[in-house]
């Protein structure tokens, strides 16, 4: 039986590969936080929950419906061990890829954090595949209460990666160029690999 600080330890490492994957709304935080700061990386972090939060909720219902199917779990294992693999690997281009965060948004890090999550696709697929199978791991665990269980263990790393980003934005720290930034990202899709197999275990079983 998994205990609650093993999910924990799940939830939190696979959902590191989201909140600190490169991306659009990380250079945007990069860019408003040269002169806002930490504070605008929340700002950012709030309007990224105001879409992330109805979307969990969403695909919770959708996972509880979906449980009447004796074979779900073994089909959304698999759907999650193949999306780690590719996400990995994306992640992975992504990163050894140079990121250019110049240019400032025209609107506030709230309406952006709101702008660059929705309408980012990598954002919506890793709910749809790898957030899923959390969602339904959370239910199976503790019944419907476990989505908002599995949300809190995720969203606090929002609000203090992108904090932290934009405090260290202001600072004149440029962390996407860093190498230690791009081996922790190319080490972090190994972490990925490990997790995907073990989805695939799970389904075998």
């Amino acid at each position: 039986m998994t205990t609650l600080l093993e999910f924990a330890l799940t939830v939190i490492t696979i959902s590191v590969s989201g909140v600190m994957s490169p991306g659009p709304l990380f250079a945007a935080n990069v860019a408003y936080g040269t002169r806002g700061g930490w504070k605008t990386g929340i700002k950012m972090a709030v309007g990224h929950t105001m879409v992330e939060l109805p979307l969990v909720i969403l695909l919770g219902i959708g996972a509880v419906s979906f449980t009447v199917f004796p074979q779900f779990r073994e089909y959304i294992s698999i759907l999650g061990a193949i999306s780690l693999f590719v996400f990995a690997g994306l992640q992975i281009r992504t990163t050894l890829r140079k990121t250019n965060s110049d240019n400032l948004p025209k609107h506030g890090p709230f309406f952006i954090g709101i702008l660059l999550s929705a309408l980012n696709p990598f954002f919506l697929i890793w709910w749809i595949t790898i957030g899923f199978k959390l969602i339904s791991d959370a239910i199976l665990l503790y019944s419907f209460v476990g989505i908002g269980i599995m949300f809190g263990f995720h969203i606090w790393m929002d609000y203090a990666w992108l904090g932290a980003v934009g405090f260290l934005s202001s600072r004149g720290k440029k962390i996407l160029s860093t190498k230690n930034y791009k081996i922790f990202m190319i080490a972090l899709s190994g972490v990925l690999v490990y997790f995907g197999i073990n989805f695939l275990a799970q389904a075998a079983r």
